[in-house]
């Protein structure tokens, strides 16, 4: 073990070492690509087409394919928590992140393109739900080694505005994948043979879509950045000898740098309630304040816009005010948001001689909830990049995913929850609008929880032994 901890503003100047001493443009452009050309799999398999069509009456009834879906998705994050730190660790000491990239990025592409061959039938659920579960997977280890390229292509002085860009181009992609699918396939703007609904072929059109938009995207970072060199040149660890590596380096870390470990749970719990504000956002659209699907869509819309949006100017202000003021702000911004909607979003409002309904309160707050969730997701980013160790920034964001992933039944549950406790007490269809104080609670757990813990330039991490 080192003598001294390696300052955490050192660590992205290193690895910039790697590549060149300036930052070139087709780099940073590049690796946001990366971003624009996963929200294919993000929004349109996982989130409003592919997983909608597996969950429909085809295959064996909605309850059923949802619980097997969940199911399968369960699996896949443990395997997710068990495995990602490791496989971050490996593909740093072994210079092999960009190399680990491309694999996973290519097993996830894949993946989602053999959806194609999931018919509608029963018989296809459990195929459906294992392309989905395994692309979660490879994406969520595509994802540490993505992340932790951050530090390759940025500097102490723009590694905030970077993560903010990659971010924005995350949501604008999933805005023009999903108005590109909407208009071939699912509510075709004319006649071709993608549209035709039989063996709903244009819905399994849409994985092969998605396939080779993310290929296409995904392929620019793998030659615009360069690799970084082997650390290790002894035999390779054992994936035993790994974990009791990364062991060792949690335990280092600690000792030197708790505040570090101290992020990484705060993070995990206020980036629950994030994902939350997008996965249940819809359902309390059209549950509570009884949008049309055509409403929801154009919601979705709008919100990726905001967030996008919010996600590059928080970018912008993390450089300048750093990272943790940020994420407080948004994640006050969002407390307050949230609040309005479940206080004032069952009645008319009035104020300053206006006059609004419930639904326009929704709109107003609910676009305020999309324009703060970016830059928190953007700076969480760019806090984890800002104090990884020389070199170790895969590992890290390793255990950014673990973290991550270890409390990810908090929002939901608390959601369910909530609504359970508000339904005998509340009017008939009012009690899932109470499902947003349980996502409030889970957010204002990860405020307080990060209120100690001290910004990046205040922290130091260890490095420790690579055997």
């Amino acid at each position: 073990m080192s003598t001294g901890p390696t300052p955490a503003t050192s660590a992205p100047l290193s690895e910039l070492e790697v590549g060149t001493s300036t930052v070139k443009k087709r780099q940073i452009a590049a690796w946001a690509a990366w971003d624009w050309g996963s929200a294919a799999f993000n929004a349109v398999m996982t989130t409003f087409v592919f997983t909608v069509y597996l969950t429909s009456k085809a295959f064996g009834g909605e309850d059923h394919a949802s619980a097997v879906l969940g199911g399968a998705l369960a699996i896949a994050g443990v395997l997710i928590a068990l495995l990602a730190p490791v496989t971050g660790q490996r593909s740093d000491t072994g210079g092999r992140r960009k190399f680990w990239l491309g694999v996973n990025s290519v097993a996830v592409a894949v993946l989602t393109g053999l959806c194609f061959f999931v018919f509608p039938s029963a018989q296809f659920l459990l195929l459906g739900v294992t392309l989905i579960a395994l692309g979660n997977v490879f994406f969520e280890f595509a994802g540490v080694n993505y992340n932790a390229m951050l530090a390759q292509i940025s500097t102490p002085k723009n590694i905030g505005k970077i993560s903010g860009l990659g971010w924005g181009m995350g949501y604008l992609g999933g805005i023009v994948a999903l108005l590109i699918v909407l208009q071939l396939f699912v509510q075709p703007s004319f006649e071709w043979f993608g549209s035709s609904t039989e063996n709903s072929l244009n819905i399994r059109l849409v994985a092969v879509f998605s396939a080779l938009w993310f290929m296409i995207f995904a392929l620019p970072v793998l030659f615009a950045v360069p690799e970084l060199p082997r650390k290790v040149t002894g035999p390779k660890l054992s994936f035993t000898d790994s974990y009791k590596l990364l062991i060792r380096r949690i335990k280092a870390i600690y000792r030197s740098s708790p505040h570090t470990i101290y992020f990484l749970l705060a993070s995990a719990i206020f980036r629950d309630g994030l994902a939350a504000v997008f996965t249940f956002g819809g359902v309390i659209a059209a549950g509570t304040f009884g949008f049309e699907l055509k409403q929801v869509i154009f919601f979705a819309i709008f919100g990726n816009v905001v967030a996008a949006v919010g996600a590059i100017i928080g970018g912008w202000l993390d450089d300048k005010i750093g990272p943790k003021r940020v994420i407080v702000f948004s994640l006050i911004g969002l407390l307050i948001a949230g609040t309005a909607i479940l206080v004032f979003g069952n009645n008319p409002q009035s104020m300053f001689g206006l006059s609004w309904s419930g639904t326009t309160t929704f709109w107003i707050f609910g676009l305020l909830l999309c324009l703060f969730v970016g830059p928190a997701q953007s700076s969480s980013r760019a806090y984890l990049a800002r104090l990884a160790p020389n070199g170790e920034s895969g590992e890290l964001f390793g255990l950014y995913a673990t973290t991550g992933r270890a409390v990810s039944f908090l929002a939901p549950a608390l959601f369910t929850l909530c609504i359970a406790i508000a339904a005998p007490v509340v009017a008939e269809g009012q009690a899932q609008r109470w499902g947003i104080l349980g996502i409030m609670v889970v957010l204002l757990a990860g405020l307080l929880v990060l209120l100690p813990v001290k910004s990046p330039e205040e922290i130091t991490t260890a490095v420790v032994p690579e055997h």
